[in-house]
């Protein structure tokens, strides 16, 4: 009876703390924040001006040029092209970034951890290994081969590779 009372109050407390926890960002201020330099009559968002909602288009909302392979003759193997809100507007304020990276044969984007991110990957050509350690207790590697198609998910704060 005492275990089942303490499991009771231990799932009421986790409750309550989950109610008071917020585990998103807030809603945007307006649909879309399409980020421009120029001050006149904008709104200032996230350390940008946002464009006029009225006034964008679908240029705002895209992005070309990943097609092309990057120089991965370096001692990593690799290239990673970032693509930030400087090349691609339309990806302000929606808590996303882009990135493509390029591999030769062999070739390794080092460990790292992105803190208040998720990372997708999805495999375009080829195959690669990839995975995450989780966190305490255990730190369980968790890896697999990936291959053409095939899409792996990295939870925010885990240090991963691939």
């Amino acid at each position: 009876m005492k275990k089942g009372v303490s499991f009771l109050v231990a799932v009421a407390f986790m409750e309550l703390a989950s109610f008071l926890a917020s585990a998103f960002d807030p809603s945007p201020l307006q649909d879309t924040c399409v980020a421009i330099d120029d001050p006149q009559g904008c709104l200032f968002v996230n350390g940008r001006f946002c464009k006029d909602p009225k006034l964008t288009v679908a240029k705002d909302f895209f992005h070309q040029g990943l097609n092309i392979p990057g120089n991965t003759q370096n001692l990593v193997g690799s290239n990673v092209t970032f693509v930030t809100v400087d090349q691609f507007p339309g990806l302000d304020t929606l808590g996303i970034s882009l990135v493509c990276i390029n591999y030769s044969p062999y070739g390794v984007n080092r460990p790292h951890i992105h803190p208040h991110a998720t990372e997708i990957l999805t495999v375009l050509e080829g195959t690669i290994y990839a995975g995450f350690v989780t966190t305490n207790p255990e730190n369980r590697l968790i890896s697999k081969v990936l291959n053409k198609g095939d899409v792996f998910v990295f939870p925010f704060g885990f240090i991963h590779f691939q």
